[in-house]
């Protein structure tokens, strides 16, 4: 891979789309932006175990590479990218990389580990296809800031792009976890896009107190599903620490269990 890559970058401009599989149109999206500012696109499918904590779904993760093939030539990807984890973490692999402050929060306060093994596993694929261009999803919002400051701060030199949300009709944000959803859970998972509307038309009409905010959609997903709250909040877009006040940029993120399936969507709003 690296070698091909430095050959495709001596005859034009190379995008990347890292991935775990199980691909859906969100994914799809991130490709079709790559390929329209890119000469050649790579998507990596790697499920990265470190990113995993114990009692996660590593294992039963949805995998279905071939399927994922067909919609990667569909969308004209140029190469497939899937190493096996021996490769990437050999016996006697020690190296890990951490970004701090903006993991404090959200996910990174219930996954404590998660973000270690992202950014360890980016920063390996970006050295290993050396793309010029990443695309990233904004459904993972914290991610992409979280690789956003790792990029800065030890100077790699490839652009991120973060691509708006793809969702379903609904407004069920698109996620692979999605296949883990009963008909009920997944009617009822579409109350996550609701709440964050009703935050955002909440703000808009001058509400300003970010607990009455969060007080409001836990209150309209509790009424509107079985789902289990791990957390909702509004954090701030630099440092992603909690704000009481509403004023600037502020990203509305939550983390809701439908059964064993994790949900994650978020939306910022600016005033």
């Amino acid at each position: 891979m690296q070698s091909l890559a430095e050959r495709l970058r001596q005859q034009g401009r190379l995008g990347f789309v890292p991935t775990m599989g199980a691909l859906h149109k969100g994914h799809l999206q991130l490709v079709q932006v790559a390929r329209r500012r890119c000469d050649y696109v790579v998507v990596s499918i790697f499920v990265n175990p470190i990113q995993f904590g114990p009692n996660e779904d590593y294992r039963t993760y949805p995998r279905d590479f071939t399927r994922d093939q067909r919609l990667l030539k569909e969308v004209g990807t140029d190469v497939i990218f899937s190493p096996d984890v021996a490769e990437m973490y050999p016996v006697g692999y020690a190296t890990c990389i951490e970004v701090k402050d903006l993991t404090r929060y959200l996910c990174g306060k219930s996954r404590p580990a998660h973000f270690r093994g992202v950014t360890t596993v980016v920063a390996k694929l970006f050295n290993i296809v050396k793309p010029h261009l990443a695309v990233f999803g904004q459904k993972d919002a914290q991610q992409a800031f979280v690789v956003k400051r790792m990029v800065t701060d030890l100077n790699f030199d490839v652009k991120i792009l973060v691509v708006p949300t793809v969702r379903e009709p609904d407004g069920l944000a698109m996620s692979s976890r999605n296949t883990y959803l009963t008909s009920d859970q997944r009617r009822e998972a579409t109350v996550l896009f609701r709440s964050l509307q009703l935050a955002e038309n909440l703000i808009k009409n001058g509400e300003r107190d970010a607990g009455r905010i969060k007080m409001a959609m836990r209150r309209l997903i509790k009424s509107s599903s079985q789902g289990k709250i791990d957390y909702i909040d509004v954090v701030d877009t630099e440092k992603l620490a909690p704000v009481k006040q509403i004023a600037g940029e502020v990203l509305v993120a939550l983390a809701v269990y439908f059964g064993k399936a994790r949900l994650i969507d978020n939306i910022i709003i600016r005033v």
